[in-house]
């Protein structure tokens, strides 16, 4: 199914260096912000207390938002766990208390706000169970990496397999570079968030390869250059259903999810739109100037000498 189709071929690749400045010094002020002011992680890394609380009625979230603020806590999660009446918290820990006088502070405030409030469980997340998450996720990240590196170098070449890599590791980059900007909070759901980009951005990429690759067999007086350009414009319409329908479902988180699902609808929506544009200018490009060519997607014909033939060259 198509939307539109674009009868004229775009000349993108004319303009490869040009985008591509643009993404290496986004990327490079990433790295920066990243080394220079870090991730604001949240408890799941850092350690803290959890702490789940239970209600009579079904819980008013933004209210109990506004008393645990009102004791110093910002930006901290406060979710429904399980049902409408049962509300899981995650707190940093604050100089000078332990768990143990955090969670009787905490559940004093709530209880003035709703006298029918009950605690449930409360327990101490130590920076060790933080450190073990924090490398598991980036071991995670290095196993997404290398399989998708494997499956591309066998599906199509290595040269696409490297292009594809380097424009997802753009994209993870410059998400982690916003947060670190901003100073958002990065919690595990952020880091599902990176890793759904990851997937979702190299599935672009292999839909443009995928194309150039059956272009190469169509068009053999294309050159490389045109080759990229026609099959990157033969997606388009493809590119805008998808992504448009995607975008639709995580906006809608973005804006009616709440605060839970907040910064993790916010890294999806920015590691997809720079999803398309890596997978366009910068995994293409990256594959144009490593050298690609149609014989690499598409083997040539080998001719050998029939004896009993009289006529050389039966193709084979």
């Amino acid at each position: 199914m198509e939307f539109f189709r674009i009868k004229k071929d775009i000349p993108f690749m004319r303009h490869a260096v040009l985008l591509n400045a643009i993404s290496i010094t986004a990327f490079v002020l990433a790295v920066f912000f990243l080394v220079t002011r870090g991730l604001n992680l949240s408890v799941e890394f850092t350690g803290g207390t959890v702490i789940e609380v239970a209600y009579e009625q079904p819980a008013d979230l933004p209210a109990i938002r506004q008393v645990i603020a009102g004791l110093g806590y910002t930006e901290v999660p406060v979710q429904n766990f399980g049902t409408s009446r049962d509300v899981l918290m995650r707190l940093p820990l604050m100089e000078g208390q332990t768990s143990g006088q955090q969670s009787e502070i905490v559940l004093a405030a709530l209880r003035a706000h709703d006298p029918t409030v009950e605690l449930r469980r409360t327990e101490y997340v130590g920076p060790q169970v933080g450190r073990e998450l924090a490398e598991d996720g980036l071991m995670a990240l290095a196993f997404v990496i290398l399989g998708i590196m494997v499956y591309l170098a066998f599906r199509f070449e290595w040269k696409y397999a490297v292009a594809a890599i380097v424009a997802n590791l753009h994209d993870v980059v410059i998400v982690l570079g916003f947060f670190a900007f901003f100073q958002w909070e990065f919690s595990l759901a952020v880091l599902a968030a990176v890793l759904a980009v990851l997937g979702y951005s190299v599935n672009e990429s292999v839909v443009i390869f995928d194309r150039i690759r059956e272009t190469f067999r169509r068009q053999r007086k294309m050159t490389t250059r045109e080759v990229i350009d026609h099959a990157i414009t033969r997606t388009m319409s493809r590119t805008a259903i998808t992504h448009g329908s995607t975008e639709v479902m995580v906006v809608s988180m973005l804006l009616f999810g709440g605060p839970t699902l907040f910064y993790f609808a916010l890294a999806l929506t920015i590691g997809i739109l720079f999803g398309i544009y890596s997978s366009i200018f910068v995994a293409s490009a990256v594959a144009m100037w490593l050298g690609v060519r149609r014989e690499d997607l598409v083997k040539p014909t080998r001719k050998v000498e029939d004896p009993d033939d009289p006529n050389a060259g039966a193709a084979v």
